[in-house]
């Protein structure tokens, strides 16, 4: 019974990604079994602390900060546990001891997601933390996800490591650009010290692309080493990001505060199987 609990728990947070990202979704299920599993269950939690800081406990009438706080102890307490009565906790928890999960990088994420509780704009260096926190975490939580039954060098997981966040931390500035204008006029967020007080200009925007792309391009390295298991919907997920930002280089700037760019699907689609090819030619 236990057993048919954990599957059906594993459906529910697949859904939650399923019903909140595209991009995610395709790139997952290009995963192989176990890992398949194991990100959809760290995304789920992921995107309902995100989803609690971005306005949705406000509009249940709901103290955003103490919902936070009640749902970083479930998380930070779950792998303690083999029976939750939520879901996406038990389907983590289940995660978080397969894998191993460092504490502090929970912390770290949650620290970021309180950030956006009460911050509106950031400086150079608030942004890095909170960057830091809220992506770059994230991959290397998804280290943990592709190596939980593998054995590397430590050069290697050094490697990794240090692509994971390049990673993240290239998307998470990704879907900033993406988002200007919602996080703007919706949450009253700017989270680019540029767009601080006002749209971003030209050459802020060309400068942080500039950026992107080297963020993108530091992560290679470490995905051409990333377990067959986990390479292709690594693969096929920093190609769409790397065609969201070819689209949004080519949108003016002014455009971002009123346009959400993205990647039709059909696009997504040809950058999976192209990823596909892509690794099965160097295997």
């Amino acid at each position: 019974m236990l057993t048919r609990y954990d599957q059906a728990a594993s459906r529910a947070a697949a859904q939650v990604m399923g019903q909140y990202s595209t991009s995610f979704s395709l790139a997952t299920r290009l995963l192989r079994g176990r890992v398949r599993e194991d990100i959809r269950h760290l995304y789920a939690v992921v995107r309902i602390a995100d989803e609690l800081v971005d306005g949705t406990a406000d509009q249940a009438s709901i103290d955003a900060a103490a919902a936070l706080d009640a749902y970083e102890s479930a998380i930070l307490a779950a792998p303690e546990k083999r029976l939750h009565t939520d879901p996406v906790v038990h389907s983590y928890a289940i995660t978080a001891r397969r894998c191993g999960f460092q504490r502090e990088h929970l912390v770290a994420f949650f620290d970021s997601m309180r950030a956006d509780l009460n911050q509106r704009e950031y400086s150079a260096s608030e942004l890095a933390k909170y960057i830091y926190g809220s992506a770059e975490v994230i991959g290397l939580l998804c280290v943990q996800v592709f190596l939980a039954e593998e054995t590397v060098s430590a050069a290697d997981r050094a490697a990794m490591d240090r692509g994971a966040r390049h990673l993240g931390s290239a998307f998470q500035k990704i879907n900033f650009l993406r988002d200007l204008g919602e996080d703007s006029s919706v949450l009253g967020r700017a989270y680019f010290p540029q767009a601080a007080g006002g749209a971003l200009s030209e050459a802020a925007k060309s400068a942080l692309i500039a950026d992107i792309r080297r963020e993108l391009a530091a992560a290679e390295e470490a995905i051409n080493l990333l377990p067959l298991s986990a390479r292709v919907g690594v693969r096929a997920a920093a190609d769409i990001f790397a065609e969201l930002t070819n689209r949004l280089a080519a949108t003016p700037a002014a455009e971002l505060n009123t346009t959400r760019i993205s990647v039709p699907n059909r696009t997504k689609a040809w950058l999976a199987a192209r990823a596909v090819r892509a690794v099965r030619a160097v295997r």
